[in-house]
């Protein structure tokens, strides 16, 4: 997510990147997490599902990754896990469950995305207790609480009928596979499957030096940017991100929009 590098500079710490590319589906391996290991390390971000790749990691490879942990035991594993219940992939593992992991795990949730309930502003740690402390002290201070109104439309959602959740995570599905099976038809586009959140992350690199319709492509901004003037789609350059190769967008709207976004798309990126 945007926010995760300047959250940790704003924190007086310094972010370390761990590079990953749509070849390797977006995702971290133990050798990379051990080499960006150094004895300043305090803490991991960890985020699965993702954004914006949408990559989903499964209980083998958060094992693999928890044995590099085991071997660090003053790092702190920060897990955004918002997108739990938007997953294609089938049952969601938690890093925190992963034997060992509970005590090193604050786990970050909330109900913005599955719920839909971006604008109620409720969400939630799970951790160890004097982690959970002082993030009270700090809450009781900053924002004093989540107003009750959307404390009982939490208690609401969470109460409701679970098949609620499910129609929605098969229209995201439906929307992806649709995304994803559009977006293969451009010439030029490199895209992973993602398998959770609603969002892709296509590289777009190979457009990079090129100039298309009298508009010179230096970088992925350039294409957000050549794309919204020339498509009239809003797109996020993947420089947010970490990833100066890629672009993302949502697909969390009605399939009839995205595919005339991807038709103004691949008509655009055709030059």
């Amino acid at each position: 997510w945007v926010s995760y590098f300047e959250i940790v500079k704003l924190s007086g710490g310094v972010p370390v990147e761990v590079p990953t590319s749509v070849e390797t589906d977006f995702k971290i391996t133990p050798a990379q997490l051990e080499a960006a290991i150094t004895p300043k390390t305090k803490m991991m971000w960890f985020s699965s599902p993702c954004n914006p790749s949408g990559s989903v990691y499964n209980r083998e490879e958060l094992t693999a990754l928890s044995k590099v942990l085991e071997k660090y035991p003053n790092i702190i594993v920060v897990a955004d896990e918002i997108y739990e219940h938007i997953n294609f992939s089938g049952t969601f593992c938690s890093i925190g469950s992963i034997p060992g992991m509970l005590e090193k795990t604050v786990t970050v949730n909330g109900l913005a995305k599955a719920f839909a309930m971006t604008g109620y502003r409720i969400g939630y740690i799970g951790g160890p207790e004097f982690i959970a402390k002082a993030c009270t002290k700090i809450q009781g201070q900053v924002t004093s609480g989540a107003n009750s109104v959307a404390q009982r439309a939490a208690i609401t959602a969470v109460d409701a009928d679970p098949s609620v959740l499910h129609e929605m995570v098969a229209a995201f599905k439906s929307r992806r596979d649709l995304v994803v099976g559009l977006l293969k038809e451009i010439p030029g586009i490199k895209i992973n499957v993602p398998e959770g959140a609603f969002y892709v992350f296509p590289d777009v690199s190979s457009f990079f030096g090129k100039t298309l319709k009298g508009t010179e492509i230096k970088d992925a901004n350039d294409v957000s940017m050549y794309l919204l003037a020339e498509a009239c789609v809003a797109t996020v350059t993947g420089d947010a991100f970490g990833n100066p190769d890629c672009i993302r967008f949502s697909y969390a709207t009605s399939e009839d929009q995205l595919i005339e976004a991807l038709k103004r798309i691949k008509d655009a990126l055709a030059g």
